[in-house]
C-alpha cells in the first residue's frame, strides 16, 4: 500500500521541493496546506496516513495542529523545524508528534523517518485499540454486575438467575447484553427518583 501524505508548510517553494521528494519516493500527495487551520481542515477531509509539518505557521502553530491530530487519531506527525531544543522536543512529544526534522535537512533523511514513523503509528493505534477494547470489557461487566445486583434485589433471583435474565433479555430483544443492563439500570433510577421525589 502506498502511504498516503499531507504537507503543510507556508512557504510554497519549500511544499513544492518535499513534494517532489516524496513523488520521486513513491508517497502519494493527498493535500497540502499553507497554514495550521488548513492542515487541520485538510487533515479531516482527506485522513492522510501521516502529516509533514512545519513548525512555524500561520493562524495555528504545527504543535497546537498536532495536538489536535494526535487527539482526534487522524494522523502521525513528522513535525519540521529550523530550531532544536530540549523544550521543543518536550512541547513536540506532549503534542503527539512521532518525529522530527531539523530544517535543512537531506532528502534521504525522509525516507527511513517516514517509514519509522508509519510503523510506530501503527503500532499505536493496535496498542489503543486493545485498550479501548478492554475498557468497553470492564465497563460492560461493571454494569452487568450492576443490573444483576438490582434483579437480585427486586426480585429475589439467585446470581445465576439474574445473569440468566439479561441473557434471555437480549435475545429476545437483539440487544447486547451491555445494552439491557444499561436499560435495567435507567429503569432502576428513574423509580427510584419517582420513589424519593428526586
Amino acid at each position: 500500500m502506498t502511504a498516503r501524505l499531507l504537507i503543510a508548510d507556508d512557504e510554497a517553494l519549500i511544499r513544492f521541493h518535499i513534494r517532489e521528494v516524496l513523488l520521486a519516493l513513491g508517497y502519494l500527495i493527498v493535500g497540502e496546506a499553507a497554514d495550521g487551520q488548513q492542515a487541520v481542515a485538510v487533515a479531516r477531509q482527506v485522513r492522510p496516513d501521516l502529516v509533514l509539518l512545519d513548525y512555524k505557521m500561520p493562524y495555528l502553530d504545527g504543535l497546537e495542529v498536532a495536538t489536535i491530530l494526535h487527539q482526534e487519531g487522524l494522523a502521525p506527525v513528522i513535525l519540521l523545524t529550523a530550531s532544536a531544543s530540549r523544550e521543543l522536543a518536550e512541547r513536540a512529544r506532549a503534542a503527539g508528534v512521532f518525529g522530527c526534522l531539523i530544517k535543512p535537512f537531506r532528502d534521504t533523511d525522509l525516507l527511513p523517518l517516514i517509514e519509522i514513523t508509519l510503523a510506530r503509528w501503527q503500532d499505536y493505534q493496535t496498542r489503543r485499540k486493545e485498550m479501548l477494547t478492554l475498557r468497553e470489557r470492564l465497563e460492560t461487566r461493571k454494569e452487568i454486575e450492576q443490573a444483576k445486583g438490582i434483579l437480585m434485589d427486586e426480585h429475589g433471583l439467585s446470581e445465576a438467575e439474574a445473569f440468566r435474565r439479561i441473557q434471555q433479555l437480549a435475545m429476545r430483544n437483539r440487544k447486547t447484553m451491555r445494552e439491557v443492563a444499561q436499560a435495567i439500570l435507567l429503569t432502576h433510577q428513574l423509580s427510584h427518583r419517582q420513589t424519593t421525589g428526586q
